[in-house]
């Protein structure tokens, strides 16, 4: 697909890098003529330096032919009339990234109606989502819901002292009651979709697909299950901690935001009533531990530094914190993050680029599949998508176990009216389920791409 992106910061230049590995043709656009540069000569895509909300820098980007326009500077507005122009002078479509707090769910609506905008992204909000989640089952490291959150996949790490050091996926069924599935496993930097001889070790990051009330029955069969957080310390005031806060008031929590700058802790206390808002560098770990580090059930590191993340959260696990989730946006540093054991690693900008190239790979096959979801998984060396099962599929009332399916593949779970099922090979797929797939190293387009 021709595809135009507007915008190359942080965010942008993360969805152009995924919209070229997925083979779109690609056209950057920004004010700036270092970073046009700097995008032609990485990604080897065409550039123009110029306005991305002017008709005659869309028109030189070729708008009147993209079946898509990604609109993501740091302005609001800027995105929003992109979008608006764009679509105009003949995208197909368009997404538009918008951060601000003050457009709520009724006004980016009526928005995003009046401007014609497919698909308008927060970051922030996907991020927070994304925390909201882990927080409600600490003992994940990533979670992913599926068809309506009926059905999720969640990673985590086997401990030295696992119980499933040693087991042999086949005999899990008999060793654990909880029907739950092991979906794929990272080891060392390697991911396998496993098979039923796979034999896990300590070490290993697992993940595990079912309901959430298997998947919560599991952990505790395993004996690593975390109280669900109550007490919860944040540190960083940016739109990140502030969704995040509302979501975890919402639901009953306690919050304390560690915040340096004296406005932003003002206008917290004001938009966040029922939190406690500290004006102060969170950085210093006596200012930590006097408001109140050691008997928290989770700390969520946000600042806008990622190398201070790494060293706070470092810190906050030192200290023996239940729960330790860390922001961390550059590539380089995850690795760091990761050789220090801060296994929980969020990454705003993925999850953004993750949403956008779902959306492109769903347009790109709308005639022959339907795409629900998409979901990068294990350090992006796996996908996890959700199909609907159209009725022309023609696999239809096949068992599985008859079925020719790809290397590294696996169907994962089906959601068939409201019953969630692990499959086995006497399962068969019917038009109207809707079905999770897992793929590891490696693109599937369409529901039929799973089959040799």
């Amino acid at each position: 697909m021709n595809i135009i992106v507007v915008g190359c910061g942080k965010i942008g230049l993360t969805i152009l890098s995924n919209l070229v590995a997925e083979g779109h043709n690609v056209m950057a656009v920004d004010t700036n003529p270092e970073v046009i540069e700097e995008t032609n000569n990485i990604y080897d895509v065409m550039g123009v330096c110029s306005n991305g909300a002017d008709c005659e820098t869309l028109e030189e980007a070729g708008v009147s032919k993209a079946d898509l326009v990604v609109a993501c500077t740091n302005s609001d507005e800027v995105n929003m009339l992109s979008c608006y122009i764009a679509k105009r002078m003949g995208a197909k479509y368009t997404i538009a990234r918008i951060r601000n707090p003050e457009y709520n769910d009724n006004s980016l609506i009526f928005m995003r109606k009046q401007l014609d905008i497919s698909i308008a992204i927060n970051p922030e909000l996907l991020a927070a989502r994304e925390l909201f989640n882990i927080l409600k089952l600490p003992s994940a490291d990533k979670i992913e819901t599926f068809s309506g959150r009926n059905f999720e996949v969640i990673e985590f790490k086997l401990r030295a002292d696992s119980l499933l050091d040693g087991v042999k996926i086949s005999d899990l069924r008999n060793k654990f009651k909880a029907k739950v599935l092991i979906c794929a496993v990272k080891r060392g930097d390697e991911a396998y979709i496993p098979d039923g001889e796979f034999v896990l070790k300590s070490g290993d990051r697992i993940g595990l697909s079912a309901k959430h009330t298997e998947i919560t029955k599991f952990i505790k069969e395993l004996g690593v299950g975390q109280k669900k957080a109550r007490n919860i310390m944040i540190l960083g005031g940016g739109r990140i901690a502030y969704y995040l806060a509302k979501m975890l008031i919402n639901a009953g929590i306690s919050i304390t935001i560690i915040e340096r700058d004296r406005e932003v802790c003002e206008e917290l206390c004001e938009a966040l009533p029922k939190a406690v808002i500290i004006n102060g560098d969170g950085a210093e770990q006596e200012i930590l531990l006097e408001e109140g580090l050691l008997s928290v059930d989770a700390f969520v590191s946000l600042t806008g530094m990622d190398e201070e993340n790494i060293l706070v959260s470092a810190f906050a696990q030192s200290k023996n914190v239940p729960k330790v989730i860390t922001k961390v946006n550059r590539e380089e540093l995850i690795s760091l993050a990761d050789h220090w054991g801060l296994d929980c690693i969020v990454t705003p900008k993925k999850t953004v680029a993750d949403s956008v190239v779902k959306y492109a790979r769903a347009l790109e096959n709308s005639a022959g599949s339907s795409m629900e979801t998409l979901y990068k998984l294990m350090d992006d060396k796996v996908e996890a998508l959700e199909f609907k099962v159209k009725a022309d599929f023609p696999m239809l009332k096949v068992p599985f176990k008859e079925l020719k399916l790809k290397k590294n593949v696996l169907i994962a779970g089906i959601m068939r009216d409201r019953e969630s099922i692990i499959p086995a090979g006497d399962d068969m797929l019917l038009a109207g389920d809707r079905v999770i797939i897992l793929a590891a190293n490696q693109r599937i387009n369409t529901l039929s791409d799973i089959l040799k």
